[in-house]
């Protein structure tokens, strides 16, 4: 999925969002989410297009080598995969700082995933229904790191089944939320963000009243 808020090769040009963001003096607070999934899902492109800064972006061109490693599947017209991480930031207020990071989604670079994991607050999972099972490994990590997660159904083009059927189909309690996206654009990926703020929000409540209570 080509992104139409950035171009990862391109430079910073004079008058794009990206140009005169710096760092505000007065951060104090550095906050941290990772964005995971299969591949060609989309978690470059949702970097790209929530963060403030031009997002630091490990893509490389996919070779002839990558043929029997990397299965571009259904997603034909991608050229470029992750090879490391991919970083975006978004400063929330003066003090508070949140940075993005996107894993890798091929299996051979998933070793990442628990480096990228240390001191995330929570973590986005990113689903094309079309290859639905290659987002059952980042389902299954979660889990195993007990990190709170939301997952995202990046629409593409084609079949668009039910979110109720999404959720059947990746055995997800109902506790954890589910909801479309289109990882192109600035509001529906700042609206996946504010969902997984909430549902943190929420999962903090009931230990908080249980810290005061007598």
């Amino acid at each position: 999925m080509d992104s139409k808020a950035f171009d990862p090769a391109a430079g910073a040009q004079p008058g794009d969002r990206f140009a005169g963001t710096p760092l505000r003096q007065t951060a104090r607070d550095a906050l941290k989410i990772v964005i995971v999934g299969g591949f060609g899902v989309g978690k470059t492109t949702m970097v790209g297009s929530v963060s403030e800064i031009r997002p630091l972006s490990t893509e490389e061109t996919m070779t002839r080598a990558g043929i029997g490693i990397d299965d571009p599947g259904r997603v034909e017209s991608k050229r470029t995969t992750t090879v490391a991480f991919d970083f975006g930031r978004i400063s929330l207020d003066e003090q508070r700082v949140l940075y993005l990071f996107g894993a890798p989604g091929q299996e051979r670079f998933w070793f990442l995933w628990d480096q990228l994991f240390s001191g995330s607050l929570g973590a986005i999972v990113l689903v094309d229904t079309r290859r639905l099972e290659e987002c059952f490994y980042s389902v299954d990590r979660l889990e195993a790191h007990a990190m709170p997660f939301v997952v995202a159904v990046n629409r593409f083009d084609g079949p668009r089944p039910r979110l109720d059927r999404v959720r059947d189909a990746l055995s997800l309690d109902d506790g954890i939320p589910l909801v479309e996206c289109d990882a192109r654009t600035r509001e529906s990926s700042k609206s996946v963000l504010i969902t997984l703020v909430r549902h943190l929000t929420h999962l903090r409540e009931p230990s908080a009243v249980q810290e005061v209570a007598p």
